[in-house]
């Protein structure tokens, strides 16, 4: 523990020497990334169905996750879109919706003239869902929910209301890569789940998404949404009533790139080992930092619920300082840890003006009417306001770096009166 140290920002020294010790440098680049890529770069890159590196990341994913079907799509927010899109969800329908996340989440919703429902949040980001149960109406479809940060939500009370109420559930899984609760994947309690293979994430191709469920006819839209041609006249059969739309699908092409995938194949294979580490260096933080009354730490009150750890987000209370969250934030950028952050498009989507004047880009809207505005949601509002992210690495030589930050942050807890 650092005793009592001048802050580098009142002039005393850094807890970081050099820039380059506290970068967080994700995805990693080594020989067998770059050997993957380049197999695949004098195989193909362009594939219209189900084979090849398709072919063996979807397998594999199925096989992870314990689902039937999977689907590679360019991005994250093309995988949701088909989420969306294979409900076949009609105009004026009602989708529940965490209030707090990434605006993807939410924005595909929009193109099928469902209107988003908000809901408040809980302690650790994620959607209520004692809130969830406040907002059914007989137009309700479906509730999509994001594991905000890794950390995964509270499932028995979302599956009980889902079975309940006969709602669709439907998992944003963008944060949460091989995330647990309870002995069980999350992207496996949904009846569809989408997950983003972004440069970001622990598991990535640089750009790209992923689908999975186990409802052919659900699986059999999605392939129509983005997949047209060679591979709905492959999976879709003759039978079914949408096969005579395989060879134009919806008209819209989200196939993924066959680099960013050998990619993301590669880091499938590392992903558990990589998700230990995080879980212990989350661990040692916690360990650290959890007597500080400035801050609040994620609530994981289970010994079997077991987050990715995308990022460890936590709470800054200035009505416990005296000092604003922007002084604390800038105190622990002069200490050097530059990889410090308060998210900002990750907000209360209430606060966009995309959700408060919807109609002015999506005209539908003027007639299926919907508007938030800012105060809606108090809790989101004030996680957000008062939310400092720290990345999580993942490797055993990374604890170097990781350790600096937690140094970085106890010190100026500990010094907190020198900021007043």
């Amino acid at each position: 523990m650092y005793m009592k140290n001048k802050l580098a920002i009142n002039g005393g020294g850094k807890i970081v020497k050099y820039e380059a010790q506290a970068k967080f440098n994700w995805p990693i680049v080594d020989k067998k990334i770059e050997q993957a890529v380049i197999r695949q770069l004098y195989k193909t890159i362009s594939i219209y169905n189900k084979s090849d590196i398709f072919e063996k990341f979807e397998n594999l994913f199925c096989k992870y996750q314990k689902r039937k079907y999977a689907l590679l799509f360019n991005s994250g927010t093309s995988a949701i879109h088909a989420m969306f899109v294979a409900l076949n969800l009609k105009p004026g329908d009602e989708v529940i919706c965490p209030v707090y996340t990434f605006y993807a989440t939410v924005t595909p919703l929009l193109f099928t003239g469902a209107i988003p429902i908000f809901c408040d949040i809980d302690e650790n980001g994620n959607i209520n869902p004692y809130e969830i149960e406040k907002k059914i109406t007989k137009k309700t479809k479906a509730v999509v929910i994001t594991h905000m940060w890794g950390i995964p939500c509270q499932m028995d009370k979302i599956l009980e209301i889902c079975r309940k109420n006969r709602l669709v559930l439907l998992e944003d899984c963008s944060h949460a890569h091989g995330a647990e609760y309870k002995g069980k994947k999350l992207g496996s309690f949904g009846d569809l789940s989408a997950w983003s293979l972004q440069g970001q994430k622990i598991l990535t191709g640089g750009e790209g998404g992923v689908l999975t469920t186990n409802n052919k006819e659900y699986y059999d839209r999605a392939l129509l949404l983005g997949h047209y041609n060679k591979r709905c006249k492959q999976e879709i059969s003759p039978d079914s009533p949408l096969y005579k739309f395989a060879v134009t699908g919806m008209g819209l092409k989200y196939r993924a790139h066959p680099l960013a995938v050998a990619i993301a194949n590669e880091y499938l294979s590392r992903l558990d080992k990589w998700l230990a580490i995080k879980r212990i260096f989350a661990q040692r933080i916690i360990i650290r930092l959890k007597n500080y009354a400035a801050i609040t730490l994620p609530q994981i009150n289970n010994q079997k619920i077991k987050p990715s750890w995308y990022a460890f987000v936590f709470q800054y209370h200035e009505n416990k300082t005296g000092v604003s969250i922007n002084k604390f934030y800038q105190a622990l950028k002069q200490e050097g840890l530059v990889e410090v952050d308060q998210p900002g498009s990750t907000c209360p989507l209430n606060l966009l003006p995309l959700f408060q004047k919807p109609a002015e880009l999506f005209p539908i809207y003027r007639q299926y009417k919907f508007s938030y505005k800012k105060g809606e949601f108090p809790k989101a509002e004030s996680f957000y306001n008062n939310a400092v992210k720290i990345p999580v690495w993942a490797r055993v030589q990374d604890w170097p770096a990781m350790k600096l930050y937690i140094d970085g942050i106890e010190k100026v807890l500990i010094n907190i009166n020198e900021l007043k």
